[in-house]
């Protein structure tokens, strides 16, 4: 078996790869640009100074291993001591100091002024990393038109401004460039790094809301099995057992009145009549445990085929609609949405005096709603205290699955009834 990658994983993965290039290659450049610098110099001073006096060779030989030690010291490590500020400040002086006596020496020791452009933005702070790049920019300045080797005139000092001036904004600004891109770079990582915990964070409490949701509805389920078996029971007492109790009072009547054929016939048609009694209750209880319909149809098929008959009998234009994409949920809710569209139509039929009814069920994410709107005459804000047991019922099946529930209404301006249930699928049960 294959196995199947994540997208976002694998994407996450070469984000990484590619900030770890990214930060190995700033380090090697702000590292080893000093020694690189050095290197480029002392390649091409020898044909320059070839057949010349002996004291350039003498400064270069002693400002050469000076400068690589100096920049050694103060960038070395993982942790540059050069970052302290004043270390910074001192580091860059004598960076500086090397670079104008070895430009003095020989001018091509001017492309040490990379080491100058990126260190003062690495290791200075404010308004200091400017001057030390506009130092630097004169010293490269001076070695462009020539160092000592040039007769210094006003025409070419006037050249000298200009040279520095360009290289400061080219060499100084496409440095402080790079270095803002890299710093936002990193910025950019450290949000999406928070973005990334902030969702990991965000998910786990989704999955321990989802869990502590399915505790409360199963304790919403337990305290209505509980209720329900009280009902049952008030209703087995009150109705079948008091009937059958009849029905043997009048059957033991009967077998007393054995001399009198009418008195005993009477009897066992008291006794008749309330055993039909008795099991049209029994009936009748055992359809209040559950719709039939929802066991042979789903819970929309059920609803627009319950709402159907109920138009037919009641006369009224019904509208039945479903949102969202429907799928199986937990028995108990719906046979909550069931049973409140059930009383929520019987309701309409009873007091509504409507003519139009618009029955939706609609599927979301996280909820399954259903809305009941009529036209009907509807009823004001303190008449819902006395309008029956019906809203009550439908209210507390709802609570009863951790759902919500509301009505509203005026008078003349029907009625609306929303039941929400948490879209919680069949298997999650």
């Amino acid at each position: 078996m294959t196995a199947v990658s994540d997208p976002a994983a694998g994407a996450e993965r070469t984000a990484r790869r590619l900030d770890a290039v990214e930060h190995r290659i700033d380090t090697v450049i702000a590292r080893y640009a000093p020694y690189a610098g050095l290197a480029i110099g002392l390649a091409l001073t020898p044909p320059f100074l070839a057949g010349g006096p002996a004291w350039p060779w003498l400064v270069i030989g002693l400002l050469l291993p000076a400068t690589v030690a100096w920049c050694a010291v103060f960038t070395a490590g993982a942790a540059p001591r050069a970052r302290h500020p004043v270390a910074g400040a001192v580091y860059l002086c004598g960076l500086l100091a090397s670079l104008v006596g070895l430009v003095y020496a020989s001018p091509l020791f001017g492309f040490q002024v990379l080491a100058v452009y990126l260190h003062a933005f690495a290791f200075l702070r404010g308004h200091w990393r400017f001057a030390a790049v506009v130092a630097g920019a004169a010293v490269v300045s001076y070695s462009q038109v020539g160092g000592r080797f040039a007769e210094f005139t006003p025409g070419l000092a006037a050249g000298m401004a200009v040279l520095t001036v360009a290289n400061a904004l080219l060499g100084g600004g496409g440095t402080y460039l790079g270095v803002f891109m890299s710093q936002q770079s990193t910025r950019r990582r450290e949000i999406i790094d928070e973005l990334g915990a902030t969702t990991r964070r965000l998910s786990e409490a989704l999955e321990e809301n989802a869990s502590l949701h399915a505790q409360l509805l199963a304790q919403a389920r337990e305290a209505g099995m509980l209720d329900e078996r009280a009902r049952l029971a008030r209703e087995i007492h009150d109705t079948i057992a008091q009937g059958l109790a009849g029905i043997v009072t009048q059957l033991e009547a009967a077998g007393a009145a054995d001399d009198d054929p009418v008195v005993r016939r009477r009897h066992i048609d008291t006794a008749t009549a309330l055993a039909r009694e008795s099991l049209t209750e029994a009936r009748r209880s055992v359809d209040a445990l559950g719709p039939r319909q929802l066991v042979e149809a789903r819970l929309p098929d059920a609803v627009a085929d319950m709402a159907e008959a109920w138009a037919e009998t009641s006369g009224v234009e019904l509208t039945c609609d479903t949102n969202g994409d429907p799928r199986p949920l937990l028995p108990e809710l719906e046979v909550t949405l069931f049973r409140v569209a059930q009383e929520a139509l019987a309701n309409v039929a009873k007091h509504a005096q409507a003519r139009r009814v618009g029955l939706t069920l609609s599927y979301m994410d996280d909820v399954v709603v259903l809305d009941v709107r009529d036209d009907g005459r509807g009823f004001g804000p303190g008449a819902r205290a006395g309008a029956g047991f019906g809203l009550l019922a439908m209210e507390q099946r709802v609570r009863r699955v951790a759902g919500t529930f509301s009505v509203e209404s005026a008078p003349g301006e029907g009625t609306a009834v929303s039941a929400s249930v948490p879209a919680i699928a069949a298997e999650a049960g």
